[in-house]
């Protein structure tokens, strides 16, 4: 192969590579993969700088935007960082600067910051608001993303932000246009627990926190955006009209921070290159203590003007550069495959490895996210695969090393049976997720019940996922309802149950039974109804017992309800043993329908027929007593404007959903009009 054909070779790999991650959020090699392709196209257009074209991953940064969204052309490039990849690699990096500068061994201060593997975002600000937000895109065109990044608690609307006893005159105040650069992100905290409520529900996990916040912001429907722990941290100016803004680099941080900006707290100031060495070698120790995915520093020239004065090497600043972090990925063996039972019967492959030490920590197990993951990157017992780990996120299989095979490998089968009940696995049409059935499987009752006790669910108080096992193992619980039926004398006759704790516990369980029909629906855990679903329908049909009946077209035709949805709560009630739990939930005194009282009955009902959409601040309810106001009065509210939307009802801050409902011609009125249109 000529050096010519590896250089379009090497082009055409990054390309897919880039699409994929920047466009599909699906990679398919490692990020220490890529960087060994994309060093090899910068060595090679180095030593042969006539084979650069204008079109050369090297010569542009991100991918192109998303046809789905905007497109947002920025006021300057939204650039990448040339890396280094080792403390030597960083000095190597001052010196060819030093040829620039007007001193070669003047001083020089740096920024160290994270490089926190997420979403780079840019955000325009117009006279203190924020008015757009967009995706780096190319690096020069991006996506508009305005109303997702809005959702985002951490990002202030309006700048400077100030307490209750703090005027905006004894504040920074900003430039009139300020664009910023900053970085979304999913908290490693919470990562976790969001990916096993995704499969719960049946929805393919994401394969890491930085896949899961790019597809949150990607979201066209804003109010799903909103339902994920996204936040955020700033750390650049774009550009800015007027105002004065700081030269330093540092001082610009804390300008930043000062407007409101949240601005990560894992930052330094240095005087000399040593003292970024020394913080590089403490970061590889403390990055899996840090609550967000890094890969990565930063090191920035704290005097911007010097900065930007070296210029570009393609389209890379010479006034920065990002120092990796060694890859915290692994290779090893796939031992074995075990089946996990979830709560609504999900099962769940979970590797099993030949051990190894990843970033300190031993890896003896790693998830393999669902069977369709594994026939995709066609991983087999007996492979080498690649096993990668960062923070507290459980390991997951990036894929096989194919070259290292001997031809011993086998395919992994998908389950036909559940490994805890026997009963038969099924695969439901257009579904990921393989599961067993069988609502009186072992595996799943200890799962429901804690989720049933859950906060969420019916709160029971004393009631933790501890105790329900040490119920079930005891024979005391064999299914949900058996909770209400539980006996003084046989729990005290268990291992730590004394008076004082059996009294509460059974206390918590007899003020559960005043919780609602939503709640209780909840409870329930019926496959893609969670707290939000369950309120739609208890508040279209007034109760389970109505919901039981309902067939899928009536299902349907509730607003929020997809034929998803509605199948698997057909197929719930039309399973005996769940009809039998629910007429002993009854039984026991649970409340199962919405009970009117006669002050409902004389409520007068104008707005029988009516959809009604809530947006903004308004001046004296709350959005729930505007709901509960409508719905009181025979109307229906929904979550988003659409061309069966009678009305939008707007107070302050009303925000997209004023613009969407103007453009599809929606009457939009007020509270005192609605109060009005009451009386009348």
């Amino acid at each position: 192969m000529t050096i010519e054909e590896r250089v379009t070779k090497l082009r055409d790999e990054i390309n897919y590579h880039l699409y994929r991650y920047h466009v599909l959020d699906a990679p398919v090699i490692t990020d220490a993969e890529y960087d060994a392709l994309y060093r090899e196209l910068v060595e090679l257009e180095a030593a042969h700088p006539d084979l650069i074209t204008a079109d050369s991953p090297t010569q542009r940064a991100g991918a192109e935007p998303l046809p789905e969204f905007e497109k947002v052309r920025h006021p300057a490039p939204i650039l990448s960082l040339a890396n280094a990849f080792s403390p030597a690699d960083l000095f190597a990096w001052r010196s060819r600067i030093g040829r620039l500068l007007p001193d070669p061994d003047m001083d020089l201060r740096y920024v160290v910051e994270p490089k926190i593997d997420g979403l780079s975002v840019v955000l325009t600000y117009e006279n203190g608001r924020f008015t757009q937000g967009a995706t780096r895109g190319n690096g020069e065109v991006g996506e508009n993303i305005t109303p997702n990044l809005r959702t985002l608690r951490a990002l202030p609307q309006r700048i400077p932000v100030t307490g209750p006893n703090q005027p905006p005159a004894t504040r920074h105040l900003p430039p009139a246009i300020l664009v910023v650069r900053g970085e979304a992100f999913f908290p490693l905290d919470q990562f976790e627990a969001f990916n096993n409520a995704r499969l719960e529900a049946g929805d393919e996990a994401y394969m890491n926190p930085r896949n899961a916040a790019a597809g949150s912001l990607r979201q066209l429907d804003s109010t799903i955006t909103a339902q994920r722990p996204l936040t955020l941290y700033c750390y650049d100016l774009i550009a800015w009209e007027g105002g004065d803004v700081p030269a330093s680099q540092w001082e610009r941080l804390a300008w930043l921070r000062d407007l409101g900006f949240p601005v990560a707290p894992d930052v330094a100031h240095c005087t000399s290159l040593d003292e970024v060495a020394a913080i590089y070698e403490e970061w590889l120790d403390k990055r899996n203590q840090i609550n967000y995915e890094v890969d990565g520093l930063v090191v920035k020239i704290d005097d911007r003007p010097l900065a930007d004065s070296l210029g570009f090497v393609g389209k890379d600043p010479r006034g920065a550069i990002a120092l990796k972090f060694p890859a915290q990925e692994k290779t090893t063996r796939l031992l074995a495959v075990q089946v996990n039972v979830g709560r609504t019967g999900i099962l769940a492959p979970n590797a099993v490895l030949e051990p190894v030490e990843i970033g300190g920590v031993v890896v003896r197990n790693a998830t393999l996210h669902n069977y369709d993951e594994i026939e995709r990157k066609d991983i087999r017992l007996g492979d080498m695969v690649i096993v990668k780990r960062a923070g507290d996120v459980i390991p997951y299989i990036v894929g096989p090393v194919v070259d290292l095979r001997d031809g011993s490998e086998q395919v992994i089968e998908r389950p036909l049976t559940c490994p805890a009940c026997g009963e038969t696995a099924v695969n439901l049409p257009g579904e990921v997720a393989i599961y067993c059935e069988n609502v009186a499987c072992p595996e799943q009752l200890v799962r429901r019940v804690e989720y049933f006790v859950s906060r969420g669910a019916m709160d029971i108080d004393g009631f933790g996922g501890k105790t329900g096992k040490q119920l079930i193992d005891a024979g005391l619980i064999h299914d949900i309802a058996d909770i209400y039926y539980l006996d003084r004398d046989a729990l005290l006759a268990l291992e730590g149950f004394q008076e004082k704790k059996v009294d509460n516990l059974l206390g918590g369980i007899e003020a559960s039974k005043q919780q609602s029909p939503a709640r209780l629906l909840t409870a329930l855990g019926i496959r893609f109804v969670g707290n939000v679903v369950a309120n739609l329908l208890v508040a279209e049909l007034g109760g389970i017992d109505t919901l039981a009946t309902a067939d899928q077209d009536r299902l349907e035709a509730i607003e929020g309800i997809g034929p998803q949805t509605a199948v698997s709560i057909i197929q719930w009630f039309a399973n005996e043993r769940n009809r039998q739990v629910l007429d002993k939930l009854r039984r026991a005194g649970l409340t199962i329908a919405v009970e009117k009282t006669a002050e409902a009955d004389n409520i007068p009902q104008p707005f029988t027929g009516l959809t009604f959409v809530i947006t903004g601040t308004l001046p004296t309810w709350s959005r729930d007593e505007a709901k509960a106001f409508i719905e009181a009065r025979g109307g229906k509210v929904t979550g988003s404007v659409s061309g069966n939307t009678d009305y939008l009802l707007a107070g302050e801050k009303a925000g997209s959903k004023l613009t969407k409902a103007e453009s599809l011609n929606v009457p939009v009125i007020d509270e005192d009009s609605l109060r009005q249109m009451a009386a009348e």
